[in-house]
């Protein structure tokens, strides 16, 4: 477990310049990015004790950081 973010720069960083251009003509695709960064800032909140929540719910919040980080991947790939 890292208490690391996982910001989208960083995650995504040879496609900074095409996440930023499809979020302003793609609204689905800024929903989800912005859907990302709310999960990922709950992440590591609960990584670093700042928000306590029990195990199962922080891994659910993993599984859907995973999940969004997997559709932004489809939708700069596609």
């Amino acid at each position: 477990m890292s208490n690391t973010p996982h910001l989208l720069a960083d995650e995504f960083p040879a496609q900074a310049g095409k996440m930023q251009a499809l979020q302003e003509v793609n609204p689905h695709f800024a929903r989800i990015c912005k859907e990302y960064d709310e999960v990922n800032r709950a992440v590591h909140r609960a990584e670093i004790r700042v928000d306590v929540m029990s195990e199962e719910d922080e891994q659910k919040l993993r599984r859907e950081r995973a999940r969004l980080k997997d559709e932004i991947a489809r939708v700069l790939n596609g």
